[in-house]
């Protein structure tokens, strides 16, 4: 495997406002940041309720539209903050995504809530129990891990459990879709190959690519329900 030197980083989020962005949030079209869910506070994107009254499953999902990837290196930190939603699914609390390879967000329905996409859960602890980070789900795909089908929606990193609401960095290495694996504070948590179209929540504008390879695709980040900032978003392209 060839990395691209260091130099190579590409910051895709400017600190300053949302170029290079768009936004699909559920029920809404293509282009409207409904109620100012994603904006720009003190140096970091970040995804807000506070025009909120309720959540009703208004999921968002926040695209780097310049561009689609395939051979890359994603780094970005994150950071749980605020109060969980009320109306939004209990699951969810401290609950968000970096979603790979997704769908061209303009051909979301207006109902869909999350694109076609290999997701890297991001999740924060409950100050009880294990909660892992940087897991894997599928909305609208399929992934295998040790070789064979993921029959789960969301599976399980081996990553240690972050209770504080602190900065935490998520590397992804992605070489299309024959191999991805996270990274958490440097160590590497899951890998997983072989995305598709396929799984639950299969979209009816997609239902005939149903076992498609995904190659390559856009970059989101996600609104579930519970606040969440990101900062120092960067890529860069990797020669495998």
């Amino acid at each position: 495997m060839m990395h691209s030197d260091d130099k190579n980083w590409i910051s895709i989020f400017n600190g300053q406002d949302l170029s290079g962005w768009n936004m699909k949030v559920r029920y809404f079209d293509y282009g409207d940041n409904h109620l100012n869910t994603f904006k720009v506070e003190n140096g970091n994107l970040k995804v807000s309720y506070e025009n909120y009254d309720s959540f009703d499953d208004k999921f968002g999902h926040i695209f780097y539209t310049k561009r689609k990837f395939k051979n890359y290196h994603l780094s970005l930190e994150y950071k749980f903050s605020g109060k969980h939603l009320k109306g939004a699914p209990g699951w969810s609390v401290k609950n968000s995504g970096i979603m790979l390879h997704c769908q061209d967000p303009s051909t979301m329905l207006i109902d869909q809530e999350f694109p076609i996409s290999a997701e890297v859960q991001l999740l924060g602890g409950l100050n009880k129990g294990e909660r892992t980070t940087a897991n894997v789900c599928s909305p609208g795909t399929d992934v295998d891990i040790d070789n064979k089908l993921a029959k789960k929606h969301c599976n399980n990193s081996n990553s240690r459990t972050f209770h504080n609401d602190d900065w935490v960095k998520v590397e992804v290495i992605v070489n299309s879709n024959k191999k991805v694996q996270h990274i958490v504070e440097g160590d590497t948590v899951l890998s997983y190959t072989n995305i598709k179209v396929g799984g639950n929540k299969v979209p009816s504008n997609y239902l005939i690519k149903i076992g498609e390879s995904i190659d390559e695709g856009y970059i989101s980040l996600q609104s579930e329900g519970h606040p969440v900032e990101f900062r120092n978003i960067k890529i860069k392209e990797i020669d495998f």
